[in-house]
């Protein structure tokens, strides 16, 4: 089992940068499949962004490019790197791990990005 804690967000404007982390507890974060999801207010969980256990990394195509995904198999953690925010990217974010021996999904609590205009 796996305990996930996300922070980094916060307020920002409009064409600014944040860096999400997501911490795992527990053992053998190098056998998860890490991503990144994201709500915001009145619409459904989407897809931001997935790291898999090699390293290989997708992103949602809606990005154009603007945030990248990380790992750090050292530090237990996956970041999640935005650039050129856009109000549109406001939402809470979530890390999510996915068991590859189980495919046991486990999520942490979310954390808040809000960009202003």
């Amino acid at each position: 089992q796996v305990q996930l804690v996300e922070s980094g967000g916060g307020l920002v404007q409009a064409g600014g940068s944040l860096r999400l982390s997501c911490v795992a507890s527990g053992s053998n974060f190098g056998s998860y499949q890490m991503g990144w999801y994201r709500q915001a207010p009145g619409k459904q969980r989407e897809l931001v962004a997935t790291v898999s256990r090699y390293g290989i990394s997708k992103h949602a195509d809606s990005l154009e490019g603007r945030f990248t995904i990380s790992r750090d198999n050292a530090k237990n953690t996956v970041y999640l790197h935005m650039n050129y925010l856009k109000p549109e990217d406001t939402a809470v974010y979530y890390c999510k791990a996915v068991s590859a021996a189980s495919a046991a999904e486990y999520w942490g609590q979310g954390t808040q990005v809000t960009v202003s205009s």
